[in-house]
């Protein structure tokens, strides 16, 4: 009885044993799953920030150029009109088609579609982000104030009416003829007028080429007539605001006339974007209806051009001048994709995103659904988590017009 206590003490048991390790390994099961929740809790969660970070520093930044959008090209005879433009830097206008015609309108904000699909054929997955400029001067003195006196023709000469005071040597300048629908040029004064205006000889704004006058090419590209064209005044080439947002391989992207090595190629602004979407809010109201001096006012959302003004032609200069509100759109996404379920697929996002899903007062909502795929990104866009953000931007720029 004693050697059998004694053989008891010395030792466990195999049973013992095996029972101890398989009470150790379902303990590190239940800690691994345990620590590998919480690492996925967290990683989520810190994905989930750098969306919302992300996305509100694009909406911020994009915001920001519409609430300038406008200024210095508010007049009538600027707003919408097709402009004859060169950039030695490499910065080029929205491009957008009216009545089958390729033009390059002057205003507060133009939205350029992307096609949905490599055949330009809608796709059910959404569509593509939007390409959106913004452009505004800086000078307060952006009201017509020069008329032409002689007819240009050619050369790099503009004989004005007066003394073009207010104007200064690098300022860019917009020729517009005093009848809609007709091109207007944008180039940059190359003399020093104050110097000119001591001549004894005519008034002239010259528009010779250099180095120091990046929008100049050696002429105004179309003809002007006399007494019927006017020179606007959009204030120094250092800060003209023409800005372009586009996204493309997950990030939002920039090109811009006042940021040095942007104008051409695009700086990336923001990661982890998928898609940028706007809206023009139009004021439609008919005849007597439409009053823009007692308050513009969005009846309708269109994420594409339309016939606001009523003349028949959709993208006239006349509908910019309609345009009260733009609306933007912005989607982000989680850093870290998640992993696949059991059957070896995403089930984070399990469907396109749809935005501008709200109306307002007196305009309907206009949903459009947004492509979430990244071209080139080998992990299904079903693995990210996404955050939509929006806002709406009333022009006043653009509606405080003379």
């Amino acid at each position: 009885m004693t050697g059998r206590l004694r053989s008891r003490e010395q030792g466990f048991s195999l049973v013992e044993l095996m029972i101890s390790i398989v009470i150790g390994m379902l303990a590190l099961v239940f800690a691994l799953r345990l620590m590998s929740g919480a690492e996925r809790t967290q990683r989520n969660g810190m994905g989930s920030s750098d969306a919302m970070q992300n996305g509100m520093l694009a909406l911020f930044s994009m915001s920001g150029d519409a609430a300038q959008a406008g200024y210095g090209l508010n007049d009538p005879l600027v707003a919408g009109c097709d402009t004859i433009f060169s950039d030695v830097s490499g910065y080029t206008l929205a491009s957008v088609t009216v009545g089958g015609i390729a033009v390059k309108p002057l205003g507060p904000v133009i939205i350029e579609k992307e096609a949905a699909g490599a055949s330009g054929a809608p796709t059910t997955e959404g569509e593509n982000p939007d390409r959106i400029s913004f452009y505004a001067g800086s000078s307060i003195t952006g009201t017509g104030t020069l008329r032409l006196l002689s007819s240009y023709t050619s050369g790099t000469r503009i004989v004005v009416d007066r003394v073009p005071y207010g104007f200064r040597q690098g300022d860019v300048v917009v020729v517009a003829p005093e009848r809609l629908g007709t091109k207007c040029a944008l180039a940059q004064i190359s003399s020093d007028p104050d110097a000119l205006a001591a001549l004894p000889a005519q008034q002239t704004v010259d528009v010779n080429q250099g180095d120091d006058f990046r929008y100049n090419s050696g002429g105004l590209g179309t003809g002007f007539g006399a007494g019927i064209s006017r020179v606007f005044n959009l204030g120094p080439a250092a800060s003209l605001s023409f800005h372009t947002w586009s996204v493309a391989n997950g990030f939002l992207q920039l090109r811009s006339t006042d940021m040095k090595g942007a104008a051409a190629s695009p700086a990336a602004v923001a990661g982890d974007i998928v898609s940028i979407k706007a809206q023009y809010g139009f004021d439609d109201r008919a005849g007597g209806n439409f009053t823009p001096d007692a308050g513009m006012q969005v009846k309708q959302w269109s994420s594409t051009m339309i016939n606001a003004d009523g003349d028949g032609v959709t993208g006239g200069a006349g509908d910019y001048l309609r345009i009260a509100a733009v609306r933007l759109a912005v989607v982000a996404r989680s850093r870290t994709p998640e992993a696949a379920g059991a059957g070896g697929t995403c089930t984070a996002t399990t469907a396109p995103l749809q935005v501008f899903a709200s109306g307002t007062a007196g305009a309907a909502a206009v949903p459009v659904k947004v492509k979430l795929a990244v071209p080139g990104d080998s992990v299904d866009w079903r693995c990210y988590r996404y955050r939509v953000f929006e806002t709406i931007v009333p022009l006043r720029n653009f509606v405080w017009r003379p």
